[in-house]
């Protein structure tokens, strides 16, 4: 008899894991430099979450948090990837108490749709006043929204996706446990 299916018991971690591999792709959006580059000839720009720098003859850098737009951008980007976190320690919690596992299940899923929530917001207020016409940008330059940016938008697409998971991980509630007999294919 072979049996087909997912093995819930073995398989009840990989929720826990994907919301800490979510934590990483924010850590290295948060740190990392390749929000947005341009390169108009001579001038080169690049810049992350908390800075812009252009290069001309030697590099200039500028604080984007100078502006209330780049205090609005990293603040939400920031409380998106500090509830990420908290999702993570209470999914590594609820899934090694057993007596626990399903009573907040639920809220994890809520919580993550909170993180998606606002590093949404904040992935949305950065390129849209960046590339605003009285913008930092030189005008009649190529803006490219890098890798570092593509992490911030995995990071939320996975806060999102998970907390859909979380929410209708608790209708499976008895295969997890091994309640359930399970069903063999012949």
């Amino acid at each position: 008899m072979v049996k087909y299916g997912l093995d819930y018991t073995r398989c009840r971690w990989i929720l826990p894991l994907l919301l800490g591999l979510a934590m990483i792709f924010g850590i290295i959006a948060l740190a990392g430099w390749g929000w947005v580059t341009s390169q108009t000839l001579p001038v080169t720009l690049q810049g992350s979450l908390w800075r812009l720098c252009t290069y001309f003859e030697d590099w200039d850098c500028q604080s984007l948090m100078q502006y209330a737009w780049g205090r609005g951008a990293a603040g939400t980007f920031l409380v998106g990837f500090v509830i990420v976190c908290i999702c993570f320690a209470l999914s590594i919690i609820a899934f090694a108490i057993p007596t626990l596992r399903f009573n907040f299940i639920r809220g994890i899923g809520g919580l993550c749709f909170v993180a998606a929530v606002f590093s949404l917001m904040g992935l949305i207020i950065y390129p849209v006043m960046m590339t605003r016409p009285p913008s930092i940008i030189p005008p009649f330059s190529l803006v490219q929204f890098d890798w570092s940016y593509g992490f911030g938008w995995t990071m939320c697409l996975m806060a999102l996706f998970l907390g859909f998971f979380f929410c209708c991980l608790p209708l499976y509630e008895d295969q997890i446990l091994g309640n359930v007999k399970p069903y063999y294919y012949t």
